[in-house]
């Protein structure tokens, strides 16, 4: 049985205070969240949480071993900086969705805006629609799999995260460059898609990545900066 907190009835604040100290609670129903923002963060423990509506702000931020499910939409950085766990959000993200993150997973089962995974660190992103601009900026490590298209400046400025892209991408940011979609990596991309509960086949994706030349200044590259 799933404790229920109404954020009708309480604040954000008493939510995130009893998630912090679950005191032997491992289940918990979170209804009536009417947009409100940081809601879910900072978790440490292994909880499953269901937030029943949408979500503002930074949901599930900083979040460790727990699984947060958002029934709805999500506002700006949810899972930002998360570290493991999982975060599914049913509807769409806005913008900055797992940014910084450094591991975990985190499923958009809809859209996510511009700048989906920027400065990524470890995390593993699979969207179920679109990207926006600028998706996977300065991404350093981690996976991020769009199963619809990108937008424009995909993986600027790459260092080793990892992009698959089923659609199409309306254009690559500096330094990324499309790479050979070996073996490996079809049993890599099967993977996440099985955690995410996607149907997709690997074989329909394209895999991007750093071409790696902006890694050191060389005054031959100074146009790409």
């Amino acid at each position: 049985m799933a404790t229920l907190i109404d954020l009708a009835e309480s604040p954000v604040r008493e939510l995130n205070q009893a998630l912090h100290s679950p005191g032997g609670v491992d289940v918990w129903r979170v209804v009536n969240p009417r947009g409100a923002h940081a809601v879910a963060c900072g978790i440490r423990e292994e909880l499953t949480v269901d937030v029943e509506g949408h979500v503002g702000y930074y949901c599930a931020g900083m979040n460790q071993r727990a699984t947060v499910t958002v029934h709805g939409n999500a506002g700006t950085g949810v899972a930002e900086n998360m570290m493991s766990g999982v975060v599914r959000v049913r509807g769409n993200a806005s913008q900055s969705a797992g940014a910084t993150a450094h591991g975990g997973l985190l499923v958009v089962e809809g859209d996510a805006s511009a700048r989906c995974g920027i400065s990524m660190k470890g995390v593993d992103i699979v969207v179920g629609g679109d990207v926006g601009h600028m998706s996977a900026f300065m991404g350093q490590a981690g996976r991020l799999v769009v199963c619809g298209d990108a937008g424009e400046a995909l993986g600027d400025s790459l260092y080793e995260a990892r992009i698959y892209v089923r659609g199409t991408v309306k254009s690559l940011g500096a330094d990324c460059v499309e790479k050979e979609m070996r073996p490996e990596h079809l049993s890599e991309l099967g993977e996440l898609l099985k955690a995410a509960e996607r149907d997709e086949d690997p074989g329909d994706f394209r895999r991007y990545g750093s071409a790696r030349a902006l890694y050191h200044f060389k005054v031959d590259n100074s146009s790409s900066y």
